[in-house]
């Protein structure tokens, strides 16, 4: 029986390296690995070892005799990526000619690096860099919770994807890791200061701010983006008290890309079945008392064009009533008679089949209906005190539509934002670099211990698992300039960077203080069949992790040895 890879998939590509007869692809050795929304399995090479469910980090694979109904449509999905074969031809080869993307090799060491950042990117490179002897990672992040958007931005109801978490607390337990969270660089910490204590500075700090629809009206409250939204579900403490109002029957989401269907499908799940998942209280107080019956996502382009990814189209029609208009319907009639792509038209195909919104009244359903709209390029906002709902240009004419809607969400991307003492480029959001290599913003030149990984070296493109080969680039390049003695060996020692650090910031969480919080979430969890209940409060989180047992005297003496070697 072939296996299947179903929705979760992460892109983390570690079944392709489990695989010993080579029959998951793209590879990331392959063009299409920078763009494909998930992985493939070819169902005539695979020989059922099952070496890639054990290696896959989110439980994405399984044989397709135990598929559930909602994951049948993935058997199709997977054999369609590979094309057909006549009888008898023999399928690919069933060994592996080379090595997928060689690890570096220190030629020599200790060598010592800083992460900032602990989200994919961060950890991934952590964990690359842990592979080899004699290395020291120090991470560091702003808020006292490690793992940036696995936690704060996935969906509460996704939660097979956050289970990549497991192999980043592995990590965690690594000899030669440390981490500094509750500390953010730039306020309690320079980048020099950090050069002056490492060898080299990693920055993977993502995209952590939302593009900006510049519109009238869009500083109205009522208004807000989706990501922000995500993380108000998720309990960020930034986001904690962000006003969200589902009083008004309506929301619309202005874009259509895969953090637009999470809101939408959330918004329209039931609230007793999202009390199971890791959602904050708060959230989930205002999701009882909501009064939406519609989610309305607009997009300025046509079906073909849409944003979102196939597996997250098929979730959402599985967990959802979704619907289109007439006019819509027949937008998806004219692009399937015009599309060959086969990931488009399986996205077409599955529109096709939705409902006409005009069969499904709106107030119909148990839950709130989810509609996608077609050419819509916002106008304006409308609203005095507070949004009341938005107009419409039916994109390419000067015909307007309106929608009534008591919130308003835009969904149309992350943003890089600068780090202090690097350069960047404000048209792509991103550091200057070369393979994850800093570059001088006018000269070009490489900036010596500067480098960058994930969506601030490349932008906001690709999935969790994509950072995997990002980051593994990154290394390399900061592997072989250190071979070629490219990397001043650093004055300070670890001992001083934690006095320093425990001067300027008192309420500093390392390792243990987060597994203290860590366990004390799952454990409150736990008491309610919930995977964990979040601290979403700063303070809660380091009086827990403040908490936390001290180091045995062995255990000090044992962390001093790795220091001096």
């Amino acid at each position: 029986m072939p296996h299947v890879i179903g929705q979760s998939c992460c892109n983390d590509s570690s079944c392709v390296f489990a695989c010993p007869v080579n029959c998951i692809h793209p590879s990331p050795d392959e063009p299409e690995f920078a763009t494909t929304e998930m992985l493939y399995i070819d169902p005539e090479a695979c020989v059922d070892c099952g070496a890639c469910v054990r290696a896959c980090p989110v439980d994405a694979i399984a044989p397709d005799s135990q598929l559930t109904e909602d994951q049948l449509p993935f058997i199709a999905i997977n054999a369609s990526f590979y094309p057909e074969r006549p009888p008898g031809t023999k399928v690919p080869p069933t060994s592996k000619l080379a090595p997928i993307l060689p690890a570096p090799e220190l030629r020599r060491g200790p060598l010592s690096v800083a992460i900032v950042g602990s989200g994919p990117a961060a950890m991934y490179a952590a964990d690359e860099l842990l592979t080899q002897p004699r290395v020291r990672v120090s991470m560091f992040e702003k808020l006292p919770t490690p793992y940036g958007l696995v936690r704060a931005g996935v969906a509460p109801d996704h939660q097979s994807t956050k289970r990549v978490t497991k192999l980043f607390d592995q990590i965690c337990d690594r000899d030669g890791f440390s981490c500094y969270l509750n500390v953010e660089v730039g306020k309690h910490i320079g980048h020099h200061e950090l050069l002056a204590h490492h060898h080299a500075v990693i920055y993977a700090v993502g995209a952590p701010t939302d593009r900006r629809l510049d519109i009238e009206g869009m500083d109205l409250p009522g208004t807000g983006t989706a990501t922000e939204l995500v993380a108000w579900i998720n309990g960020h403490p930034d986001f904690t008290d962000l006003p969200v109002d589902l009083s008004h029957e309506r929301v619309v989401i202005v874009g259509n890309g895969n953090v637009a269907l999470d809101v939408a499908r959330v918004l329209a799940a039931d609230p007793e079945k999202l009390a199971r998942t890791d959602i904050s209280d708060h959230a989930l107080a205002t999701l009882r008392t909501s009064g939406v019956r519609e989610i309305v996502i607009a997009a300025r382009r046509g079906p073909a064009q849409s944003a979102f990814t196939l597996p997250e189209l098929i979730g959402l029609t599985a967990a959802a009533d979704v619907v289109l208009d007439a006019e819509d319907h027949e937008l998806v009639r004219r692009d399937l008679a015009e599309v060959t792509d086969r990931l488009i038209r399986n996205k077409l195909e599955i529109l096709a089949n939705l409902p006409d919104a005009a069969d499904v009244p709106l107030g119909s359903t148990a839950r709130p209906r989810i509609r996608f709209v077609y050419q819509r390029t916002p106008l304006r906002v409308s609203g005095e005190e507070r949004a009341t709902g938005i107009e419409f240009t039916v994109t390419g004419t000067e015909q307007t539509v309106d929608y009534d809607a008591g919130l308003i969400l835009t969904s149309i991307g992350y943003r890089g934002l600068p780090i202090r003492d690097l350069p960047f480029d404000e048209a792509s959001a991103t550091v200057p670099n070369e393979g994850g290599r800093v570059l001088h913003a006018v000269t070009g030149a490489r900036i010596p211990g500067a480098y960058v990984a994930g969506w601030i070296k490349r932008g906001p493109t690709g999935f969790i698992g994509t950072n995997k080969s990002c980051s593994m680039q990154t290394v390399q390049q900061l592997v072989d300039d250190f071979n070629a003695e490219l990397l001043p060996d650093p004055v300070g020692k670890q001992a001083a960077l934690d006095r320093l650090l425990k001067i300027r910031q008192p309420d500093l969480i390392d390792v243990a203080g987060w597994q203290a919080i860590d366990a004390e979430e799952i454990a409150r969890g736990k008491a309610e069949d919930r995977p964990r209940h979040k601290f979403t409060s700063i303070e809660q989180m380091v009086t827990v992790a403040a908490a936390a047992p001290k180091p045995t005297l062995r255990e000090r003496i044992s962390a001093k040895f790795h220091e001096l070697v």
